[in-house]
């Protein structure tokens, strides 16, 4: 009786925070491995990050997101991580290397003159639906409601929403955060702290 309350006087404290941690780990965030260079130079290839889900989702979020049936290419269990462009009901555009929401240039501090311009064309959301097949026959000028329209950061490399369109709310996994004990300060403010 003495040794099986002397057991359970320290397994009752593991189970309680075995309990906590998969709480934190299903309710609030996630560690998230970054694969592919597609965010540099913001986030490098297998960096890993956290990802909380109940944060909102706002212009220039960093969301991680359940990939599979949004990418055709993309195999069960496979995550983006990529940066919020268009929220629903937004008109997205690019020309010249400048990205416009709703007919307003965005600011891109995040990335240089180079990776916004390389790669990237001009292109609206219905010449890209119409170029790319996924406007489904219709004619898309903004972002539908329950979507994200989401590009990487080193846009040259990135398989985004120009090809494969919209991220549904629902797959996002969480929004990404680059930890506080990360020394580089101009990362940690282009991923934790952009919007508008």
């Amino acid at each position: 009786m003495q040794k099986t309350k002397e057991i359970m006087s320290w397994i009752l404290p593991v189970l309680i925070g075995l309990a906590i941690a998969l709480a934190i780990k299903a309710f609030v965030f996630t560690r998230v491995r970054v694969d592919g260079p597609s965010m540099e130079p913001n986030l490098m290839d297998a960096e890993r990050v956290l990802a909380f889900k109940p944060a909102k989702v706002k212009h220039l979020s960093v969301i991680v997101f359940d990939a599979y049936g949004e990418d055709p290419s993309a195999k069960t269990h496979t995550n983006y991580v990529k940066r919020v462009i268009g929220l629903p009901g937004d008109k997205v555009a690019s020309k010249n290397g400048y990205i416009y929401v709703n007919n307003k240039k965005i600011k891109q501090s995040f990335i240089s003159q180079t990776e916004r311009t390389s790669g990237t064309g001009n292109w609206t959301l219905t010449t890209l639906a119409q170029q790319n097949g996924w406007g489904k026959g219709k004619k898309v000028t903004v972002v539908p409601k329950g979507k994200y329209f989401v590009l990487g950061d080193h846009r040259s490399v990135s398989n985004d929403s120009r090809y494969w369109g919209f991220v549904d709310q629902k797959k996002v996994l969480g929004v990404v955060k680059v930890p506080f004990w990360t020394s580089n300060k101009t990362k940690r403010h282009n991923v934790n702290s952009l919007s508008y």
